[in-house]
């Protein structure tokens, strides 16, 4: 367990996370073990555990689907398979054969995909398949959860006997009904069933006259329900054969049960890995639902959140459908504390919260939602210091509690220590109290601490101005609107805009002017200073944000520019290289068409043979001597250049029979259009576009200005609807 004490999780709202979590678990072991998820210490176990989410979340986007996971708890079976003498029911093996089937399926899974999920299928290795114990409850138990009549020999034959007698009832039965059915000692029902047994529905005058046992009698007595004689010996014997089957049937649960106890800390495995499986499965539908990813974890003591969200703020907005405003920040060893200013209401608070709570949600085995270039590290503590935490039962003031807290700062902070403290120094006099809070950070900042502040002090921002290894920042405001931005600007401190906000909610103007007359001259120009920079950054911002998509098109521009340069100097290389040889080629015609015409008129063969020969020598000479070997691997290049191109050339033609096809598709399932007198169409496959002058049925007469021409409304396409 890492040193984060239960107020910071508290602070940062951490249980409430995990009830979102709960909320997506499928099996009630799951929800009770997302409960107790708590900060890691085991950094190669916490990697694991992300690893294996992050496998779970890319689930959703492929083909491979993890199957389900599903299961009912064995947890009180386990119990009693640790008691000896035990015999388990039937429902208890039924769920330890799922829970069996279950993990069978998702070890041949992680096997069959272990390239796709290799920590999920490293993690599956660590339980052993048991395909027997299946077996040997499918043998016995049927899937309507009945014991099976070749369960026991023993058991096959007390069944055949129990169906023998039942036919014996039902024969003796039906001759009794028969006789005195014509007796006339029956009522109108004639039968009825009592006590799960077929009684005969006597005339009560007739009674004396049936044979058999009297089972009862209707409510108003004129009809008494007997058992026949013959049918009453045949029940007691059935009733023997049903105890002996209970009997047989307790002795093969007792046997099975025996075969099942050796594997208690099998099942008791299976059960702990889809629990696991479970908690993994509702961490990546978490991470889906609000685009969370595992971001890089340094060891560089270097923490960057580019775009993050707070989880809660957005999944809360998502459903409202608003905007959530993300947030960037960086610490690192050059700059581990972080002063943050502004206004109320401008986002300080969440700002600080989104930071903590994502370091926790992570340093939990949970994805994160921000930007994947984001990098973390891992911190032995957290310490916080959020809200009001008035004590009535301590009999502590807000105050006196926040003192307390910052003591047990002061003892636990180190290098490897988070801090997070929102307000810091309010609460008492802002002399003194922004003073001690200067003391502290200054304690702080030796200790090598991270951290993150929000203050409205000006000396604390100074301070942070002032150290090497801290900076100043803060939460835009738009000056005329006096509304904030929810953008975090680093390297500078930020007006609390007190007298402007004031302003705008009503305060009168003139008790404005008089309440900046009550205090110091400089105190009010340093803040109108902070104000005019913050005004000023602002404007900077936006132009800046402006050049920077100028440039980038700018950029985006010439790399299109250049690439089409280099293809049109490829084409002009090429034009050249093929005029060349085509140049070549017209000369050496040239000659050959000359010997020709010289040995058309002298008819000797000698001096064309010479020329010829001599025409080429004259071309080799030009040629470059190659080896044997460099012409056979010219020959081999040559050959797969014309592979790769005939590769291309059927790829390109499969891809337009696919998009033809696709188009056929898409034409037939699209829905015909109703033609109309003046709709202008075109035929399928044709260019000229005319209008409709006439339709009769389902053929239309198409005017195209010289001609017209009758075709079917199926070959038209619409062009323009008549206006």
């Amino acid at each position: 367990m890492q040193q984060i004490h239960q107020k910071t999780l508290q602070d940062l709202e951490f249980p409430t996370v995990l009830h979102q979590l709960v909320a997506r678990c499928n099996t009630e072991l799951g929800k009770a073990a997302a409960l107790e998820i708590q900060p890691l210490s085991d950094e190669a176990y916490l990697k694991t555990l992300l690893g294996q989410t992050s496998e779970y979340l890319a689930s959703f986007d492929n083909d491979n689907r993890i199957p389900n996971h599903g299961f009912d708890a064995i947890t009180s079976e386990l119990k009693l398979l640790g008691i000896e003498n035990t015999t388990l029911e039937i429902s208890g093996f039924r769920r330890i054969g799922s829970l069996c089937a279950t993990i069978v399926i998702h070890k041949k899974f992680f096997k069959k995909f272990k390239e796709y999920y290799p920590l999920l299928w490293a993690f599956s290795e660590t339980v052993e398949e048991n395909k027997a114990i299946v077996e040997e409850i499918d043998a016995i138990i049927d899937k309507f959860g009945e014991i099976r009549d070749n369960a026991s020999v023993e058991l096959k034959n007390i069944r055949y006997q129990i169906n023998s007698v039942k036919g014996k009832i039902n024969q003796s039965f039906g001759a009794a009904l028969t006789r005195y059915q014509a007796s006339e000692f029956l009522d109108e029902i004639r039968e009825s069933v009592v006590e799960n047994r077929r009684v005969l529905a006597v005339k009560a005058m007739h009674r004396k006259k049936v044979r058999g046992t009297v089972m009862g009698n209707s409510k108003t007595g004129s009809i008494v329900y007997i058992v026949p004689e013959a049918t009453l010996q045949f029940s007691t014997e059935l009733s023997n054969l049903e105890f002996e089957e209970k009997e047989e049937i307790q002795k093969i649960l007792n046997g099975l049960t025996n075969y099942i106890r050796p594997y208690s800390e099998t099942l008791k495995n299976y059960q702990h890995f889809l629990t696991h499986i479970d908690i993994t499965a509702s961490k990546a539908k978490y991470a889906s639902e609000m685009n969370a990813i595992l971001p890089e974890i340094n060891t560089e003591k270097r923490l960057f959140l580019r775009d993050a969200y707070h989880p809660l703020l957005y999944l809360s907005n998502k459903q409202k459908r608003e905007k959530t405003w993300p947030q960037t920040i960086e610490l690192h060893q050059e700059k581990r504390i972080i002063v943050i200013s502004g206004p109320n209401a401008g986002g300080k608070s969440i700002t600080l919260k989104t930071i903590g709570l994502l370091q926790l949600m992570l340093q939990s085995g949970l994805l994160i939602p921000v930007h994947e270039r984001s990098s973390v590290f891992l911190f032995e503590k957290i310490l916080t210091d959020i809200g009001d935490n008035q004590s009535i039962e301590n009999h502590l003031s807000t105050y006196s509690y926040r003192l307390k807290n910052m003591n047990q700062f002061l003892k636990r902070c180190n290098n490897k220590t988070l801090f997070l403290i929102d307000e810091f120094g309010t609460g008492s006099d802002p002399e003194l109290g922004g003073a001690l809070a200067e003391a502290c950070l200054e304690v702080f900042y030796e200790r090598e601490g991270y951290g993150v502040i929000t203050t409205h002090y000006s000396n604390l921002k100074l301070l942070a101005n002032e150290l090497p290894h801290a900076t100043n920042a803060n939460m835009l405001f738009d000056n005329r609107t006096l509304q904030p931005t929810f953008k975090l600007v680093m390297g500078e401190a930020g007006s609390s805009f007190t007298f402007e906000v004031a302003q705008k909610n009503g305060i009168p103007y003139s008790l404005i002017n008089k309440a900046k007359k009550k205090i110091e001259r400089g105190k009010v120009r340093f803040d109108a200073t902070i104000a005019k920079l913050q005004k000023e950054r602002s404007k900077m911002a936006k132009t800046g944000s402006r050049l920077q998509d100028e440039e980038s098109k700018a950029r985006e521009e010439a790399k299109k520019l250049e690439a089409l340069n280099a293809k049109v100097k490829s084409k002009l290389e090429n034009y050249q290289e093929q005029y060349d040889h085509n140049q070549r080629m017209i000369h050496l015609g040239n000659k050959l068409n000359d010997a020709a015409e010289k040995f058309f008129l002298d008819n000797k063969k000698r001096p064309l043979v010479s020329e010829l020969l001599r025409i080429v020598e004259t071309e080799n000479s030009k040629r470059k001597k190659t080896t044997a070997k460099q012409a056979k691997a010219k020959k081999a290049q040559k050959k797969q250049v014309a592979n790769e191109l005939e590769q291309k050339i059927v790829a390109v033609r499969k891809e337009k029979v696919a998009k033809k096809k696709k188009a056929v598709i898409e034409e037939k399932t699209k829905p015909r259009p109703v033609f109309k007198v003046g709709d202008r169409v075109r035929m399928f496959d044709g260019k000229a576009v005319g209008s409709i002058d006439k339709l009769e049925k389902n053929k239309a007469v198409v005017n195209y200005g010289m001609f017209t021409t009758s075709v079917g409304v199926e070959q038209l396409e619409l062009v323009e609807k008549k206006k």
